[in-house]
């Protein structure tokens, strides 16, 4: 059964054998997701979180480009990034051209220069938020960056996510793993883990479901089908 924040916060109540209105539960309440949503999406890297953005463009003669902020938040990691040409073309009227992934000084032994500036070929990760690319570009292109974001938290006002609709286990036993914490402190987890270390048991054994799952879904299963295992045929 999905979830939603108003039977996600009862549930975690229930569980916890604690009234969810008191001040000390709503205090704990926002860490308690933001642990379980943030080691998740860690763990699982969730097609769900992976967003298309072509609102950027480069600028012609300078090699530096900034990722943009999509409307969904700021990119976590890149997977792809794409030039649009010719100029002035969109994602839906241009061609995309792949860039591929250098090293740094790669870029700034080869393409040292705007001297033979034309479409770039490569990009370099300069920070979280900035890549430079080589050659550099002779024109204003368009750029289009595939990746992953990190999606708004479950609150009173963003009700459901994909972790509550479609991993509402998981969700719970990831929450339970903080909450124990806050019940017990985190320092005596070890010496009494009947609670905290039995829910991390369970979201250990969900988890690894739900990544088979992902893999399933980018064609990463057996034979590199979606399938979560290859039907062998019976001897005749």
């Amino acid at each position: 059964m999905s979830l939603n924040y108003t039977t996600y916060v009862a549930q975690i109540s229930n569980l916890m054998a604690a009234q969810s209105s008191t001040t000390q539960f709503q205090t704990m309440l926002p860490g308690c997701i933001d642990y379980a949503e943030q080691r998740m999406y860690r763990e699982l890297d969730l097609l769900s979180t992976v967003v298309t953005d072509s609102t950027g463009s480069l600028t012609s003669g300078s090699r530096n480009f900034t990722l943009p902020t999509t409307s969904n938040g700021k990119f976590v990691t890149v997977q792809n990034i794409n030039v649009i040409t010719p100029t002035g073309s969109t994602t839906t009227t241009g061609t995309r051209r792949p860039l591929a992934p250098v090293d740094k000084s790669y870029l700034d032994s080869v393409w040292n220069s705007s001297s033979g500036s034309t479409v770039p070929k490569n990009f370099a990760m300069i920070d979280q938020w900035n890549i430079i690319v080589g050659p550099w570009p002779d024109d204003a292109y368009k750029v289009e960056v595939v990746g992953t974001i990190r999606p708004n938290p479950l609150s009173s006002t963003n009700t459901t996510t994909f972790l509550t609709t479609y991993l509402p286990d998981a969700f719970i036993a990831a929450s339970m793993v903080f909450a124990s914490g806050y019940m017990r402190d985190f320092g005596s987890q070890s010496d009494n883990p009947q609670q905290a270390q039995s829910w991390e048991a369970q979201y250990e054994a969900l988890i690894k479901s739900a990544g088979m799952e992902e893999v399933r879904k980018k064609f990463a299963g057996p034979g590199w089908t979606s399938l979560s295992a290859i039907a062998v045929p019976p001897n005749k």
